[in-house]
């Protein structure tokens, strides 16, 4: 079974809703068999690359609040990850333009290390002093601590192409499917489930994601079969 989340570096809501997918996941029965990818999803496309500039600010600006008030709205989310044991820096973050670091999530997913990488990012946003945008050696810095090479990282960020088809795609199939905003999670293209969502609701979704892999078989009817060890003797009777 495939899960399928779109998220951005940018939104605490996908830090959060990242985390309690995880815990859901990690007691569902069948997490062996589930296949997890994060795709690409820019909350605000339109910010220049290597700009950058303070998060309470933005938030501010953008829902025509006060900065005490976008201050308080940090602090209720910084309260939130407390209580799964997630740090949280509720004053100093950046905000900034995150397609390259979509684009390096895309190459290491072909390295296979695109979880350990985002949650390296997730950390260096939300929990650590120094900003994570507009800054190229900090980004690689970031990547290589995830496991990555770091030439490889070097090609992939001075290369502006390189990776961009698949996270331009990424974010078309989103708005194929409906979302409008992330985190955005897909169960086997069967259900959606949109937002941060107690880790409850992501149980019953992997729950029912996975009854319905396949339809149940009613067996009608048996008669004498062959298997492995010979075939049935038809009866004397």
């Amino acid at each position: 079974m495939r899960v399928e989340i779109w998220t951005d570096i940018n939104c605490p809501f996908c830090y959060l809703g990242k985390e309690r997918f995880g815990q859901a996941l990690a007691e569902f029965a069948h997490a062996g068999e589930v296949e997890v990818v994060h795709r690409s999803f820019e909350l605000d496309p339109t910010v220049p690359a290597g700009e950058s500039g303070p998060v309470i600010a933005k938030i501010a600006r953008k829902y025509g609040i006060s900065e005490a008030q976008a201050a308080a709205n940090e602090r209720g989310i910084g309260a939130q990850a407390a209580e799964m044991g997630l740090p949280y820096r509720t004053e100093g973050r950046d905000y900034g333009n995150s397609f390259d670091m979509h684009r390096l999530l895309h190459y290491a997913l072909a390295q296979d290390e695109q979880e350990a990488l985002l949650d390296a990012l997730y950390r260096a946003n939300f929990a650590e002093e120094r900003s994570l945008f507009g800054d190229h050696e900090r980004l690689v810095e970031v990547a290589v601590a995830a496991g990555l090479d770091e030439q490889a990282v070097r090609t992939v960020l001075a290369d502006p192409q390189a990776y961009a088809d698949e996270v331009r795609a990424d974010e078309a199939e989103a708005a194929r499917l409906g979302a409008t905003g992330v985190p955005f999670f897909v169960f086997d293209r069967k259900y959606g489930v949109s937002g941060a969502q107690p880790s409850e609701v992501f149980a019953r979704a992997l729950d029912q994601a996975w009854a319905d892999r396949e339809p149940a078989i009613q067996t009608i009817g048996a008669g004498e079969v062959c298997g492995p060890d010979g075939c049935e003797l038809p009866s004397r009777d």
